[in-house]
């Protein structure tokens, strides 16, 4: 072999690189004001979002996918070259229709420190990407592929689990949302 291309092929296995991507989207789900109902009552009738017997007026749902690429030595030694993460999410809010002007005062007091939480949320996901891409990243040069590959998966798959209880925590210690002003009265 040349030794020009050599020294590049060298040069192209020891340079390695990271990217994390992000797309979040929104959806939202409409509430109709009613004269006769608070509108907490109002939200808790309308929402799609129910878990554990309760309604929620928000949700933040994230995914990470990672995906690498190794060099592997002609001793089969191998090293990661390459790692792409992206982070998707899709938050859901209320939309009230049909409010009188206070009503609505309310609501967007309300919604906007929804907003605030569900973000919350997904900030917990970006960080979760990072964690995987940098710590795929960094695994050092191992005996084989298969071994490297092995370890970088569970690597993202325990960073997944630490961070969604790490989100269970935030819900916990904000009272999902509730300290963070996301509060109606009954």
């Amino acid at each position: 072999m040349h030794k020009s291309l050599l020294f590049c092929l060298l040069i192209a296995a020891n340079t390695a690189s990271a990217h994390v991507s992000e797309h979040l989207d929104y959806t939202y789900y409409t509430a109709t004001a009613d004269a006769n109902s608070s509108l907490r009552e109002t939200l808790n009738k309308a929402t799609p979002i129910r878990e554990d017997n309760r309604s929620f007026h928000g949700y933040t749902k994230w995914n990470v996918k990672w995906h690498y690429r190794w060099f592997e030595q002609a001793n089969g030694r191998c090293k990661i070259t390459t790692v792409t993460t992206e982070v998707t999410g899709n938050i859901t809010l209320p939309e009230l229709v049909g409010a009188t002007a206070e009503q609505t005062a309310a609501f967007d007091n309300y919604v906007s420190a929804l907003r605030v939480h569900e973000l919350g949320h997904y900030a917990i996901g970006r960080e979760t990407a990072t964690v995987i891409d940098n710590g795929i990243l960094a695994l050092p040069q191992m005996s084989s592929c298969k071994k490297l590959e092995a370890t970088a998966n569970a690597l993202g798959y325990q960073t997944l689990d630490d961070y969604k209880a790490r989100e269970k925590q935030y819900d916990a210690s904000t009272n999902h949302g509730e300290t963070q002003g996301a509060s109606l009265d009954r």
